[in-house]
């Protein structure tokens, strides 16, 4: 099976299991999901997070999710418990389509590693 088809396998069935085990079944988009990866990271689940730390959580998601690729290397943890990355190396330029791709490509990583999906 070539890459892409696994890969686009693997995002629909996350996408549809995430989606109706935090939307009721409405179809979670990208930023969602990296928000959420963001609120597993830190470990708190059950809080209400203003706009700017929703912000702060999808920043955090986006490091977590690009570190395994090089781009962030994870650096301490604040006195309130939020990690911290440093940049490791910069993206390269990438086209709207490419950055979703690597994007899901990375959010589907990890969740086979969190065995959460297969």
């Amino acid at each position: 099976m070539s890459r892409d088809i696994q890969l686009k396998e693997r995002w629909d069935i996350l996408v549809e299991k995430l989606s109706v085990q935090f939307a009721d079944g409405d179809t979670l988009e990208l930023d969602a999901i990296i928000y959420l990866v963001g609120v597993q990271e830190l470990g708190k689940i059950h809080n209400t997070y203003k706009k700017d730390e929703k912000l702060d959580l999808m920043h955090i998601a986006i490091c977590r999710l690009l570190e395994p690729y090089g781009f962030y290397v994870f650096d301490y943890f604040d006195e309130d418990g939020w990690p911290h990355y440093i940049v490791k190396e910069e993206l390269p330029p990438l086209k709207a389509g490419e950055q979703s791709v690597l994007m899901k490509e990375a959010i589907v990583t990890y969740f086979v590693e969190k065995e959460y999906i297969n």
